[in-house]
């Protein structure tokens, strides 16, 4: 078993620790105490980039926790790393408007491969060159179309262009990078759309999918992994059905193979609260609905799988081997997890996680950690982590905690699903106060289930009970099956010893 590491940033800097499990219920540090203002693990998680100021970034070696490169640059305002951790992208604060302010740097050999002038920076254009997850295809989403690089050699400049006349958004399908999903918004009258089209140079210039609406002011694209299929969540600034004040979504789906081009039938009317893809990329969970939310598992097809039940849900997480499930509800919501099973189909237990902000599995898909960090909430700050079936195995509070982050690792390093499920049926957790990890790693974890509460009887006056006790004698019930008051037992009783001292007595006289 390959071992797991997490980020920790606090006002004293970053810490780099050995994850679980861990050795006498402590984590051990793997990398102590490197002063920044931000840090972000590669994709893949082979590098790590460290923010030391505002003319200083880092990239270590997460193996070796070894230093690689220092960039010097003065103004930056951010920073991002390829997902293979390649290239270094640099926004710098515009001095004279012909200054070229975003450079894309090799982490390897330090030095500008490409640079160019962007005079804002906002979710949409950030990072402003994009890489597909293999790092195969780079592009640039400019005014009116969509520019394409040579991804192993920049110096060749835009190699090929695709023209989208109002293009607002861009995402490139993460394995193989072979096509973009693109964004185009309402306009005079038309309405907003968003296209798929081929990577390659010398592809044809027309989308290979297309899906039109109307009521649509910003999209979110979500790739499947193997690139065969996004899912867009569309929202719309405004609900023409007063229903909610935070606007409206649907939930689209298209496929370059044509197979499905239109709306997720979901079975309960409010927002798509959050949508994620199975790491095999052949379903998707959705939670969806006003509160309480529901929470369902679809094929490609969109066709039901397994219903996760509702709650109040605003959150889903699946893990990496795509073997566990948990569906939370963050914010300002209370913080209730629901950890599920799906290959068995079945919940494993639930809990709480209260003011959390991030929440993630770790990379073998064993653990799930929750975190509360500043400036989000400045108070009760502080990281837990659960055993896969909502067990508390660690907890640590902090004075002031900024950031935590797993380091990424591909799933397929960590063994099939068979496999995991017998180290994971391995596990031992004994039970041990709130806030203190486990004795040991090595019992077998029970399922959790909430226990059941009885509902109080209605109030009865004595009157009334004492009816119901004399009602149930005649009728031969159990005393059991009916409340008696105090009196009603008395009488009872009495009545009983009187009975069998008639009998004693007609025995002797016999």
């Amino acid at each position: 078993m390959w071992p797991s590491l997490f980020s920790v940033r606090e006002p004293g800097g970053l810490t780099i620790w050995n994850g679980p499990p861990f050795t006498n219920n402590q984590p051990s540090i793997k990398l102590d105490r490197i002063p920044c203002t931000s840090a972000k693990f590669s994709e893949d998680g082979s590098k790590l980039m460290v923010i030391k100021s505002e003319s200083s970034i880092s990239i270590y070696d997460s193996k070796s926790s070894k230093e690689i490169r220092s960039f010097e640059s003065p103004n930056i305002l951010a920073a991002a790393l390829s997902p293979c951790g390649t290239y270094l992208q640099t926004f710098q604060k515009v001095s004279s408007p012909q200054e070229k302010n975003v450079t894309l740097w090799k982490t390897e050999t330090g030095e500008s491969v490409y640079t160019l002038s962007q005079k804002n920076m906002t979710k949409a254009t950030w990072p402003s060159i994009r890489f597909s997850s293999d790092e195969a295809v780079a592009s640039r989403m400019a005014t009116n179309e969509l520019q394409f690089f040579d991804a192993a050699d920049f110096s060749k400049g835009i190699v090929h262009k695709i023209r989208i006349p109002g293009i607002a958004a861009a995402e490139l399908s993460k394995k193989p990078g072979s096509h973009v999903a693109a964004f185009v918004p309402e306009s005079k009258g038309m309405p907003g759309s968003v296209q798929i089209y081929a990577c390659a140079p010398g592809s044809q210039s027309e989308p290979i999918a297309r899906r039109s609406f109307f009521r649509c002011s910003t999209v979110q694209l979500h790739w499947n992994h193997g690139s065969t299929g996004v899912l867009v969540v569309v929202q719309a600034d405004v609900d023409k059905t007063n229903q909610s004040y935070y606007g409206e979504t649907k939930l689209n789906y298209l496929t370059l193979d044509g197979s499905h081009d239109g709306l997720v039938t979901l079975r309960k009317e409010g927002p798509v609260h959050d949508v994620q893809w199975s790491y095999s990329g052949k379903e998707f969970a959705v939670v969806y609905g006003f509160m309480p939310a529901m929470a369902t598992i679809f094929d490609k097809k969109c066709n039901p799988l397994l219903e996760l039940g509702t709650g109040p849900y605003n959150t889903i997480r699946w893990n990496p081997k795509g073997k566990f499930i948990c569906v939370a509800g963050y914010g300002n919501l209370p913080g209730d997890m629901a950890f599920w099973d799906y290959v068995e189909k079945r919940q494993l237990g639930t809990t709480k996680a209260e003011w959390s902000v991030t929440s993630e599995w770790s990379p073998d898909g064993r653990y799930f950690m929750t975190a509360t960090t500043a400036p989000r909430l400045q108070v009760d700050n502080g990281i837990k982590i659960f055993h896969y079936n909502g067990k508390l195995f660690f907890k640590k509070k902090y004075e002031k905690l900024y950031q935590v982050d797993w380091k990424a690792d591909s799933p397929d390093k960590f063994g099939d699903i068979e496999e995991l499920v017998k180290s994971v049926g391995s596990l031992k957790v004994e039970s041990t106060p709130q806030g203190q990890g486990s004795k040991s790693s090595q019992a077998a974890v029970k399922p959790i289930n909430p226990p059941v509460q009885k509902k109080p009887a209605a109030y009865q006056t004595p009157r009334a009970k004492a009816a119901a006790a004399k009602q149930a004698e005649l009728f031969g019930e159990s005393p059991s099956a009916t409340e008696m008051s105090k009196n009603a037992l008395k009488n009872k009783k009495k009545r009983e010893k009187q009975r069998e001292k008639k009998a004693a007595e007609a025995g002797g006289a016999v």
